[in-house]
């Protein structure tokens, strides 16, 4: 019975108005919540169990880094050609992080089908299927794509992809999977009524992605399919160098069980949070947590000494995925206060202090026995949409991707009006070298506006 699981629960103050009758709340929504709930995990972080410890930062000094210079150096090659193997192979699946909404850049539906391309206005799902989709043709072997929804747009994703035909990729290559939810809590440990009449739950964070993975079926799809390492990354940044060899390889031939990429921070103050080695062991500091000392700290040359900008992406080795979501061990939770829509005992809607607990993906950092970090140039690979207007956003995104491509033509040859935007597909070149193999087809000079296909 309803009304006893809640009470188990602790949760008394929402048995009583089932009991009673109140309009305003709904038994099938809690229902269907509480089968999100796993019980004795939420009844753990009650208890304060597999919260996250703020390290001390005592220890602390800059993670060894890869610089983008390497990229060009004779020696990157051997690790490129490694990945470009281990692609022919058929080791290597991206994932994507697709649980938002589109709702800070305006629209009412998943963030992935927002128009974010400079010339032909493609979605950052078609971008990214069709980069999946040049990738499996370069290499000879289809490159899974995972995709992790939210319980709010997960449904809408599936149609979308559904009707666009896959945007070209095999249906039977494209998995699904949502994320997990927890409820919020007050101060005193109550769940609380969302404005639906069921509880207000939120996602439990991108760490959810692992637990996700597994719980879902994807990670048994992945071992079936021969699948040994993921490319992680976020649906908001259409310049993500998709499955970049040089990644995939210096990860995998370095031993590591989790690898980064970072960008160079603009500036001191850039809320963005940072790789560092604390007491010995690879993990990102958040902006919040990191003091003046460390955060405005120089080297011996006057230059900034915490620089290396957490992009969001990451290869990770899939037994590493397995072993963190199939014994005790997990990634920790993160408590934050919030603001919470919800309705009182009488049913009028308020605005109460709650928490929420959610995982970080790169918590699981500190836990991979090694791991590798690789800069990469914030112009050429990380434009993330995250604003209307203003920094990071869809503006200065397409700005970004046009510039990107124009360079590119720009070393062919090619003379570019500064005025025109400029759109390569990435069916026609996922990089300057695929492009260089047609450059026989480029004109000698645009003037105008060009999408390339």
């Amino acid at each position: 019975m309803l009304e006893k699981k809640l009470r188990r629960l602790g949760q008394d103050h929402i048995a009583k108005l089932l009991e009673s009758g109140a309009g305003f709340v709904s038994r099938s929504e809690i229902e269907k919540d509480l089968e999100e709930i796993n019980v004795s995990l939420f009844q753990e972080l009650m208890e304060g169990r597999h919260l996250y410890q703020e390290p001390a930062l005592v220890r602390v000094k800059p993670v060894p880094v890869v610089p983008a210079s390497f990229s060009a150096s004779p020696e990157a090659g051997r690790y490129r050609a490694h990945g470009e193997d281990l692609l022919r192979k058929g080791r290597v699946a991206a994932l994507v992080v697709a649980g938002g909404q589109g709702s800070r850049l305006g629209i009412d539906a998943p963030k992935g089908v927002v128009e974010v391309t400079p010339v032909s206005g493609k979605s950052l799902f078609q971008l990214h299927a069709e980069k999946v989709l040049a990738l499996s043709k370069k290499y000879g072997r289809a490159v899974p794509l995972f995709v992790m929804t939210s319980r709010a747009n997960d449904a809408d994703t599936r149609a979308f992809f559904a009707r666009h035909s896959f945007f070209g990729l095999d249906p039977e290559e494209v998995f699904f999977f949502v994320q997990g939810m927890l409820p919020s809590i007050t101060p005193e440990g109550r769940l609380v009524l969302s404005r639906g009449g069921g509880l207000f739950m939120n996602p439990d964070g991108h760490g959810g992605t692992l637990a996700a993975l597994r719980r879902s079926g994807c990670l048994d799809a992945m071992r079936a399919k021969g699948i040994e390492e993921i490319f992680y990354f976020q649906v908001d940044n259409p310049l993500v160098a998709m499955c970049d060899p040089l990644f995939i390889g210096l990860h995998n031939l370095k031993g590591a069980r989790m690898s980064s990429k970072v960008v160079r921070k603009r500036d001191f103050d850039e809320k963005v949070g940072v790789i560092a080695e604390v007491d010995g062991k690879t993990r990102v500091v958040e902006y919040s947590d990191m003091s003046d000392d460390m955060r405005y700290a120089v080297d011996e040359r006057g230059n900034m000494l915490y620089w290396a900008g957490n992009g969001a992406i990451h290869m990770i080795r899939r037994d590493f995925v397995e072993s963190l979501t199939g014994s005790g061990l997990r990634l920790p939770f993160h408590k934050a206060e919030k603001g919470i829509p919800a309705l009182d005992s009488q049913g009028n809607p308020v605005e109460i202090p709650g928490i929420k607990f959610e995982t970080f993906i790169f918590d699981a950092l500190p836990m991979a026995e090694k791991t590798a970090t690789l800069e990469v140039l914030r112009d050429r690979e990380f434009a993330p949409v995250k604003n209307r207007t203003g920094e990071d956003s869809l503006e200065t995104s397409r700005a970004m991707q046009s510039e990107l491509h124009k360079s590119w033509l720009k070393d062919l040859g090619v003379e570019v009006s500064g005025r025109s935007l400029i759109e390569i597909s990435p069916l026609a070149a996922l990089e300057k070298e695929d492009l260089a193999a047609r450059a026989q087809s480029l004109p000698a000079k645009i003037e105008k506006d060009m999408y390339i296909e």
